[in-house]
This record gives C-alpha cells, structure tokens and sequence, in this order.
C-alpha cells in the first residue's frame, strides 16, 4: 500500500476538502555502483572536517542557510514545518484555468490525492466540477521545503495534483537561433497528410524503455564475457527531395498498418 507522504486540505472557496497526497509517478533505472577502480572495491563514503581534523557521519551534520561569507544559520526540521505559509497545510485554489492554457514545459512532477472517508462528498463535488467545466484549479501547496505552484485535474475517480514551475524558472529560448523558411500549402498538405495515417490514440502500455532493456543485455554479456557490438550510428544527410520523402514516409506508414 502506498503511503501519503502529505496530509492537509483542498481550500475551494469556503469550502475544506481533507486529503491525503501520495506520489503518483516514478522513474525506473538500473542501478550501478562507483568502485576502486584498482581493486574493484566498494569505498566507504566518509565526511571530514578540515577545521577539527575529524572523520563524521552524515547523522552529525545539521542543515545551514549561508547568509555571509562563511557566516550560517542553522535549522532544524522542526523550523521547516514553523514557516508561516497558510499552504503548509492547505492546497489553496486561487482560480481556475483553461488545461489548455498552460504550456506543457510547466509541468514537473504528478501526485495522486485521496479524500479523507467523511470528506467524499465535496471531493467528488469539486471532481466533477471541474470536469463538466472543462477547467483545471490553479493552486498552492508547501511540502518538501518549498511552496509549489500546481494545479488539480480530474483523472477517472481521483483528483490529481501536477507541481507547476514559477514563470522565472522556465529558461527563455531567446537566445536559440531558429532561421525562418518559407513552407509552401502543398507541403504543408501532405505533412498533415503524414500526421494523419500516424495518428492513433494515446496507449501508454505500448511504449517501454527500451535503452534500459538493451543495457540490461548489455551488463548480461559483459557478465558473460560476450563482446558488446554497438548500434550503427544513423547517417544523417540533407533531405534532397522533402515532397519525395513525406510521400514515401506516408506509404511506409499505410503498409505496416494493412
């Protein structure tokens, strides 16, 4: 069973909805582990303070905000949950939005929230409001020693919270230099033509990872003693006749799908 790692409530208007916050999403990568390249041995991390010349572990370190050269104020995890932010405990809806109105790029990061059993009814109520409107609620919520900027969706029965990046933390692309070309209606027409017979609906159970596979099957050759041969590097050239390669990109797709 997972465990909700954040417990407060849903502020809508006058309205108080308790919920749990359980992580919705995770990422899955072989692990690997630094060695001695010598002798092929695991070292042992250790901490050492230069000033006292002493060796110390990670359980007799405390955490330290660096206001002047050298100069710190330390905090313990207590302090973290004294910040005095109404969103420490409140998922705060300030308005709501069109989904459609915020760029993709915002995203980070999903979690799943669950209504405490007394709190079903304006859980569902705010669910279903949201899908009939067709809008998303623009929120606040502290956890993990910051205040996030996120935003509710409906998802089947569950409402879902998406971490949001502040505009300032979204890089500018202004100094990425795209040159302009002119695109003509025919090729625009057989471009979509191409989008087209490749479009389907979205199924993510299609789509594994597959460099993670193929590196699995690497680390059991290496394990093996087998020689690791590595794929062909694709030779990428100008395309000389880009109606020829989107007609014949169209028909490649038509025949795998007969």
């Amino acid at each position: 069973m997972a465990k909700a790692f954040w417990k407060g409530a849903i502020s809508f208007g006058m309205v108080s909805i308790p919920v749990k916050m359980y992580v919705a999403a995770t990422t899955h990568a072989l692990s690997f582990h630094l060695l001695h390249k010598k002798c092929l041995t695991r070292p042992k991390q250790v901490l050492h303070c230069e000033q006292d010349d002493e060796y110390f572990s990670i359980k007799d370190t405390v955490r330290a905000f660096e206001y002047g050269k050298d100069q710190y104020v330390v905090l313990q995890e207590s302090d973290f949950f004294r910040v005095p932010v109404r969103t420490t405990h409140v998922i705060e809806i300030l308005s709501f939005v069109k989904a459609e109105e915020i760029d993709p790029t915002y995203f980070y990061g999903s979690h799943y929230l669950e209504p405490e059993e007394f709190a079903a009814k304006p859980y569902c109520l705010l669910r279903e409001s949201l899908r009939e409107s067709g809008r998303i609620g623009i929120a606040k919520v502290s956890f993990q020693r910051r205040e996030h900027l996120c935003c509710l969706r409906p998802l089947d029965k569950l409402l879902v919270l998406h971490t949001l990046h502040y505009q300032d933390e979204v890089l500018s692309p202004s100094e990425i230099s795209i040159p302009e070309m002119e695109t003509r209606a025919t090729e625009l027409g057989v471009a979509r033509s191409l989008i087209d017979v490749m479009t389907s609906r979205f199924q993510p159970e299609q789509y594994k990872d597959e460099y993670r596979q193929a590196l699995e099957k690497v680390v059991e050759a290496k394990i093996q003693g087998e020689e690791v041969v590595a794929a062909p590097e694709p030779k990428i050239e100008e395309v000389p006749d880009l109606m020829s390669a989107l007609k014949a990109s169209i028909e490649a797709v038509a025949a795998r799908r007969r």
